[in-house]
């Protein structure tokens, strides 16, 4: 392990309102149920609501560290809770070498800066996340397999931790796993670690996304699954199961593989960072939407302004929880864009989304839940429409899809723009966990010329319902929590940065368009089906791949991908292959594997190619480096 030294920074004044430090309150508490579309927004000083906090470097920092305890106190056990929030910091300089700022991120949290530079907040300290430790008291069975749902952004950290015993002193740690979005850092004076290698074991921890970072030294540990995309990185430490990076500078060399498994591409081939909310030099909020780009490395930020358009705060319309969907599809019908405060939204009727270009950025992980079996968000056939920040349930009726991104049927490469994608930023699903769910379908891409950067999708394997975890042949979730295909890719072109993709009840993810890449594949099958009739396909074929390509694609892609197998409602369940393809010159998978987490079996990693994963190799991937074979 090394560290690295403090980069020179350029710091900005910036002629804002001053803030102070906002009252934490339950999201939902505020919005008309019946808000005009036609809002009169002051560009200086918003109304984002009670959920969130916006400081400024004159507020002092008593006041700041006491809102992030507070909320960290509340927000780190709530796994399940409706609590949302955003903790925004305006730019400026913010804790000492003496007197550094320290904080935790609990669920639902985002922390993130305002500052049109990532060097813009530079803040001296601490933004971490720490292990949950389950047991005895909480004092054992310590990690991170459940610390989703946080986000931070668009700061600078110089790592201090002045105060903290000498292990917590030894690294920034941001032990995590899937839904949790670190972007637009500039990270340096120490190492960072993706594992919390503090609290007593297992410590394990399962997955995460970095984007357009410039980092130190990376303790990955017990990282199974990560994928880095363009950003720049002082050294990588070593990689349990499948580590990608996708134009990274100082990214590890893959050629050993699988030992140590790496898959490292040297540029991304379709990349459009997410939108962001700052404040320009005259302290009037905006938010910047990135370019579309092909053929990517490194941060966008390194030599000035990320490329891409300002959109002026003015130009969108701020909704609430409480706020109708007629109000919000009307102002979108103006012409608006979208921003959706942090709150639990009930959706009734399909928020339509039909003007090229058009922004939806959720913040402090917005959340539309269907009601009534509602499509909760329709995005339509038009180019550069993005998506960003938004986490999408199902309701207690059964929905056919959450999202449908394009109308069925074919035509639609005529009307969108291949250098202007319909772009999905931190998208994310959940079919049960806080309450009982059903869909179909979660996510449907009927469009051509698509990308998804970074997506969970996620048939909740616990939640708040009381089951019995679908142990011992129970019939509970595998009947009420009920999901029966993640995702469909229908649309040619679609490229996918970071799709995690998990416990669906048929396949997890079918691509059925031409033309797709995906960079990065993680899968969970499910772990409660009762019974192999449960799971077998009408053909007789024992189980469902996590990763289908139907049988007339000729053309796909995929980097580094891994399905996992714990059946812990039957053991004695089997599934025949991982990934399922056609075969053809058009077709690559390359770095792929099955890994089996104690329970069931895969036969074999891809069309009968592959070792089997079953008990005697618990923990221990299954690869095959390409396919089709050499």
């Amino acid at each position: 392990m090394s560290t690295t030294s403090r980069r020179p920074r350029r710091s900005r004044r910036v002629a804002a309102a001053l803030a102070v430090t906002a009252v934490i309150t339950v999201a939902g508490a505020a919005g008309a149920a019946n808000a005009a579309p036609s809002q009169q927004i002051d560009p200086f000083a918003p109304d984002f609501g009670p959920n969130v906090a916006i400081v400024s470097p004159e507020t002092p920092q008593d006041d700041v560290q006491a809102l992030l305890d507070d909320l960290a106190d509340a927000q780190v056990d709530a796994e399940m809770s409706t609590a949302r929030h955003s903790v925004l910091f305006l730019p400026g300089a913010y804790g000492t070498a003496d007197d550094p700022l320290q904080a935790r991120v609990g669920y639902y949290t985002e922390i993130a800066g305002l500052g049109a530079s990532p060097d813009d907040v530079d803040i001296t300290g601490k933004i971490e996340v720490y292990n949950r430790c389950l047991a005895d008291g909480g004092t054992s069975n310590c990690l991170a397999l459940v610390n989703f749902w946080r986000t931070i952004s668009n700061l600078s950290l110089q790592v201090n931790g002045t105060g903290q015993d000498g292990c917590r002193g030894s690294a920034n740690f941001w032990a995590v796993s899937q839904a949790v979005s670190m972007r637009r850092l500039d990270v340096s004076g120490g190492n960072l670690s993706l594992m919390d290698y503090c609290t007593a074991g297992p410590q394990y921890a399962s997955g995460g996304f970095i984007a357009d970072s410039r980092l130190p030294f990376v303790i990955s540990g017990s990282q199974q699954q990560w994928l880095t995309r363009n950003s720049e990185v002082a050294g990588w430490s070593n990689a349990v199961w499948n580590q990608v990076f996708a134009g990274v500078e100082g990214a590890p060399d893959d050629a050993a593989f699988p030992n140590p498994p790496y898959t490292t591409l040297d540029e991304t081939p379709v990349s459009r960072e997410k939108p962001y909310l700052f404040v320009d030099d005259s302290g009037r909020y905006a938010v910047r939407v990135p370019a579309a780009h092909t053929g990517t490395r490194g941060v966008t930020w390194a030599d000035g302004e990320t490329p891409g358009r300002t959109i002026p705060i003015t130009d969108f319309h701020i909704a609430k929880p409480g706020d109708s969907v007629g109000s919000i599809n009307s102002a979108l019908a103006k012409g608006k864009h979208l921003l959706l405060t942090p709150g639990v939204y009930d959706i009734a009727s399909s928020i339509n989304v039909k003007r090229a270009d058009t922004v939806v950025l959720g913040m402090g992980h917005a959340t539309l839940t269907a009601v009534g079996g509602a499509v909760p968000l329709k995005v339509h056939d038009a180019p550069g429409i993005v998506i960003a920040g938004v986490t999408i349930d199902a309701g207690t009726v059964e929905s056919p899809v959450l999202l449908q991104v394009g109308q069925p049927g074919n035509g639609h490469a005529k009307q969108l723009d291949p250098t202007n994608p319909i772009t999905l930023s931190d998208v994310y699903f959940r079919v049960g966990g806080p309450h009982i769910g059903k869909a179909d379908t979660a996510l449907v891409v009927n469009s051509d010329h698509v990308l998804i950067d970074h997506t969970w999708v996620w048939r909740g394997d616990h939640g708040v319902e009381g089951f019995t975890n679908g142990v011992n042949g129970d019939t509970d979730r595998w009947n009420t929590n009920t999901g029966r295909v993640g995702v469909v890719v229908n649309g040619d072109d679609v490229t996918a940065t970071g799709l995690f993709v998990e416990h669906f009840q048929t396949y997890n993810t079918v691509w059925n368009g031409e033309r797709g890449t995906t960079v990065l594949y993680q899968n969970e099958l499910p772990y409660d089906p009762p019974t192999q009739a449960d799971w077998t396909q009408p053909d007789g074929t024992l189980g469902y791949p996590g990763y289908k390509v139907a049988d007339d694609v000729t053309e796909h892609a995929l980097y580094g991908g891994g399905v996992y197998v714990f059946n812990q409602n039957n053991p004695s369940i089997v599934t025949a292959n991982g990934f399922e393809t056609p075969e053809g010159d058009g077709i690559s998978l390359h770095h792929i594997m099955t890994v089996n987490l104690s329970a069931g079996v895969i036969e074999h990693v891809v069309n009968g190619y592959g070792g089997t994963a079953d008990t005697s190799v618990i923990g221990t991937p299954q690869y095959v480096t390409d396919y089709p074979l050499p």
